[in-house]
């Protein structure tokens, strides 16, 4: 039944209905009015990306306290220590894959984590698909335009989105302009391996600052790589954006222990996370700008799992410009989608790795 709650809510939201929440109608969408625990939601940002989450909830998944007991997965979420949510936006996802990700999915998903007290960040993809180091493919419907015109596509969407949340009552902390721009955004207009792939890539983030700013006077922007722990990477692209004139709040990392080319198996996690704490300590230094881990995960199932978000967490807070640490998408489990870097085992339950959010 919660489930079906909360497709109805999805549907309502994307049709642009109003909701007052009640429960004298079991297929009326009710989510928690008052806590019955004080959570603390202020602070050291410990979040988690949860993209997913409605699209799960249609294919019928479920979530479950260590009790065996289904819980809402944001509720849930909330009593395991975290107090931030992050939400990815594609400009147009097409059809095959019903929209998820959206403006009107990510309404969705903002809504109920603002009903919850948790803090938002939005993640601007400026794709129709996936956006990461190798691929930051153009929406097709910007597809043949030139530089200013790409310019302007950023700044109306940035702001038809956010507009569409500030209107809807949401409040936003923190915009991504770009996700994991290991080599710029928009390619090949916008990719960082010319000089003028470079400066397009700093027009194109500064367009995106622009907007942010214009909705959201207050919300950081976060421009954010991959590879936490590759210095070398961090001082090339922050080096080309100061140089070409863009501008941020905060710089954004990802960090998996398994997925970096050459730093091996899991096992290395020790060495990677104090490379990534200097990189960050570094950044701070020479930046004069705050830090953020945006996106951080290891297999679900991994003997040190606990120990890998444990070590990262004490150390990150220990630093005074960084701001936070979100883990990608915690709540998958059984194999979603091929991901196994969530925080729950094959049950729906949370595994132990949370401990180092509660803390």
């Amino acid at each position: 039944m919660k489930r079906f709650k909360h497709i109805l809510l999805a549907s309502a939201l994307m049709c642009g209905a109003f909701f007052t929440a009640c429960n004298d109608d079991e297929n009326t969408p009710v989510f928690p009015e008052q806590q019955e625990e004080y959570y603390d939601m202020s602070g050291f940002a410990k979040g988690a990306d949860v993209s997913w989450l409605t699209e799960m909830e249609n294919s019928g998944y479920l979530f479950y306290d260590a009790d065996g007991k289904d819980r809402e997965c944001m509720e849930l979420l909330r009593s395991l220590g975290m107090n931030a949510i992050r939400l990815r936006v594609w400009v147009n996802p097409s059809e095959d894959v019903f929209g998820w990700c959206n403006k009107n999915d990510v309404l969705v998903k903002a809504w109920r984590a603002q009903r919850l007290g948790f803090r938002l960040m939005i993640d601007f993809h400026y794709s129709d698909t996936w956006a990461d180091p190798g691929k930051q493919y153009k929406p097709a419907a910007w597809e043949n335009m030139n530089v200013e015109e790409l310019k302007t596509a950023i700044a109306d969407h940035t702001k038809e989105v956010l507009n569409m949340l500030k209107t809807n009552g949401i409040d936003v902390e923190w915009v991504q302009v770009g996700n994991e721009t290991h080599q710029g955004m928009l390619f090949p207009t916008g990719q960082t391996t010319t000089d003028e792939g470079s400066r397009n890539f700093a027009r194109f983030i500064t367009s995106g600052y622009d907007a942010v700013k214009e909705i959201y006077p207050d919300a950081k922007v976060i421009v954010h790589l991959d590879q936490g722990q590759r210095a070398s990477l961090y001082n090339s692209i922050f080096d080309g954006l100061k140089q070409n004139g863009g501008k941020w709040d905060i710089i954004g990392m990802s960090l998996y222990p398994d997925m970096m080319p050459d730093e091996g198996e899991p096992d290395n996690w020790e060495a990677m996370n104090n490379a990534c704490i200097a990189n960050m300590k570094a950044l701070i230094a020479k930046y004069n700008t705050p830090v953020m881990m945006c996106e951080i995960g290891v297999n679900w199932n991994y003997e040190k799992a606990e120990a890998f978000f444990t070590d990262f967490m004490t150390k990150a807070k220990e630093i005074d410009q960084c701001l936070g640490v979100f883990t990608w998408e915690p709540q998958c489990y059984g194999g979603w989608k091929g991901y196994h870097k969530g925080m729950f085992d094959d049950s729906g339950r949370p595994t132990d790795s949370f401990n180092a959010f509660k803390r």
